[in-house]
């Protein structure tokens, strides 16, 4: 069983997080299927933005032990 501790600064996902709300701060007043589809689009644009991807597992201090390619 778990002691319920969580350590936000060791989960990647925690920084693409903090990046979209960043960059969806001023959208209170939005209409929530309008915020949907910016939040989806925040998403997307980052499936090509590889080196900000690798930014948010280097902050956690980790790193992905990838197998050895198969002969």
């Amino acid at each position: 069983m778990s002691s319920g501790t969580y350590a936000p600064e060791l989960n990647a996902v925690e920084y693409l997080w903090a990046h979209a709300k960043r960059s969806l701060a001023n959208l209170a007043g939005v209409a929530l299927d309008r915020l949907e589809a910016l939040v989806r689009k925040c998403l997307k644009q980052l499936q090509y933005r590889p080196d900000i991807l690798d930014g948010f597992l280097t902050g956690t201090g980790l790193s992905l032990d990838l197998p050895p390619p198969s002969p």
